[in-house]
């Protein structure tokens, strides 16, 4: 596909900030300060209107020095909230974002009105105007992400420690008011500079939708900050190559929409945190619970009717959980593929690779009664409940540490016996094992 010079600026605009915005919105995504650009974004704007009052110029350098005068004293009004009064910065950000927005609007709205205000083109701050970028305009976006970069790489240490743990970086000597001022003057510049492109709305899905896509992807930090960069470059190219193939289509709203497409891509199909990971994850977590269950079921009806080998009807499993008769059906299809329980007829039995899972499970189950009921001294009736659940949880190692603690006992706080046929041999003190 051809692209006009036009064109070319746009993509190459567009690229830049969403790598820049990028980069700088995983700083802000972890410091829990994602709002904090949408709220710079927004009081950019009274800048851009008492500029223009100001000057009567149309100038981008002059609006563009407005946006960025009144973006800062927004800055330092959230900054200032949130440090010296009792109002947190979550409510100083709404507080900056609304008000500075309300006065915005009211100037643009007067400015409207004026003789020399009529089609002053101001309102392309509000949604953007990625088609008016000039070189120019590219020129300053690299001046501003090579800048932000630079200072990114010379400080990385320090922003990262501030980022993660800003007591404990006071408490090594870093000064941690100066860093977070070179952050969020750094995340102010990225802001104005993106306001033509963009624009006020949107400016928040530029900073905050790649990091969170990213976040996705790693949870090595700096792994997420190139990957941040390179999605918000990513996203900035196709919206601003859509926006070129496809008429009267904005620059802006197609980069928000790739943007998010991405960020939907990454929460579905990541490899750790993906929602499909995690559905997957859930559903082998009930079926082992499910099947762990029958095991411990059968185990237990055995062990009340006296006899290891007893068959038990599937009515009886049924009425022990409230299990419906497909769901059993298909549990015990699956055990009995894995070779722990045999069918017949109607009835299930376990085989005696099934009774030494059974008794791994009952073991977890008594074990932990008898911790919660000597060391924790818990009653006799809030003792099963918990052990049904940690039956699940506790690992083989947790399990033999466990049992040492507890001096290898051989009944549960019920007088039960603990099953010990497949334990493994205990220690000998002093051995030296």
């Amino acid at each position: 596909m051809s692209l006009s010079f036009s064109a070319q600026n746009v993509v190459a605009g567009s690229v830049l900030l969403g790598a820049i915005g990028g980069t700088l919105g995983a700083f802000a995504l972890l410091r829990r300060q994602s709002l904090l650009g949408d709220a710079l974004a927004h009081a950019a704007l009274p800048g851009v209107g008492l500029a223009f009052l100001l000057t009567l110029s149309k100038s981008p350098l002059v609006l563009l020095g407005g946006a960025l005068v009144s973006g800062i004293v927004g800055a330092l009004a959230v900054l200032g909230m949130a440090r010296y009064s009792r109002i947190k910065e979550d409510a100083a950000i709404g507080i900056v974002l609304s008000v500075f927005f309300g006065f915005g609007i009211v100037l643009l709205t007067h400015i409207q009105k004026l003789p020399a205000g009529n089609q002053s083109g101001l309102d392309k701050f509000l949604f953007g105007q990625a088609a008016a970028l000039m070189r120019k305009d590219i020129v300053l976006m690299a001046i501003v992400g090579t800048v932000v970069i630079a200072t990114i790489a010379l400080f990385w240490k320090e922003l990262k420690l501030v980022t993660f743990d800003r007591g404990f970086a006071g408490s090594i000597g870093l000064p941690t008011g100066p860093l977070e001022i070179v952050l969020t003057a750094a995340l102010v510049v990225t802001v104005v500079v993106g306001l033509q492109t963009v624009g006020v709305v949107l400016m928040i899905a530029t900073l905050v939708t790649p990091a969170a896509a990213a976040r996705q992807w790693t949870d090595r930090f700096g792994t997420m900050v190139v990957l941040s960069a390179g999605i918000g470059a990513l996203a900035a190219a196709a919206g601003a190559l859509a926006s070129a193939s496809v008429d009267a289509l904005p620059t802006g709203p197609a980069i928000v929409l790739a943007s998010s497409a991405l960020l939907l891509v990454s929460l579905f199909l990541a490899p750790q945190r993906g929602l499909l990971r995690a559905f997957g994850r859930e559903r082998a977590l009930r079926r082992r619970i499910r099947a762990e269950n029958l095991l411990k079921d059968l185990w237990l009806e055995a062990e009340r009717e006296g006899k290891p080998g007893a068959l038990v009807p599937v009515p009886i499993l049924m009425g022990k959980r409230g299990s419906r008769a497909a769901e059993l059906a298909h549990t015990a299809r699956g055990l009995a593929r894995r070779g722990f329980v045999a069918r017949d007829g109607g009835d299930l039995d376990l085989t005696a690779a099934g009774r030494i899972e059974a008794e791994r499970v009952v073991r977890k189950h008594r074990l932990w009664e008898t911790y919660l009921a000597e060391r924790l001294r818990l009653p006799a009736d809030h003792l099963h409940r918990d052990a049904e659940t940690m039956e699940h949880a506790l690992s083989d190692e947790t399990l033999e540490e466990l049992d040492a603690k507890l001096g290898y006992p051989s009944h549960d706080p019920h007088g039960r016996a603990i099953p010990r046929t497949h334990a493994p041999a205990r220690v000998p003190a002093g051995s030296g094992r």
